[in-house]
């Protein structure tokens, strides 16, 4: 069963949500439906995950950083 509810948008907002229909007659709930399931995260970083993105964030502000090319390089890529 749905609901039926009324919400004030900026109309630069239904200009956006316009812009996210899959296809013309798609209706605003399905859009919002759509974003609401993409902001859930249904599988949580880890703190392992989470105490290697901040050693990864160290690793920057030291300048510990590697291009592209070097990378490709030292594993022979190129």
């Amino acid at each position: 069963m749905t609901a039926t509810t009324t919400i004030c948008l900026d109309p630069k907002v239904k200009d956006k949500l316009d812009s996210l229909k899959r296809y013309s007659r798609e209706s605003y709930g399905s859009v919002v439906e759509r974003l609401a399931n993409m902001a859930l995260d249904e599988e949580p970083l880890s703190d392992d995950a989470i105490h290697g993105i901040g050693e990864a964030l160290e690793d920057i502000k030291q300048g510990r950083l590697h291009t592209e090319d070097e990378i490709m390089e030292e594993f022979d890529l190129k």
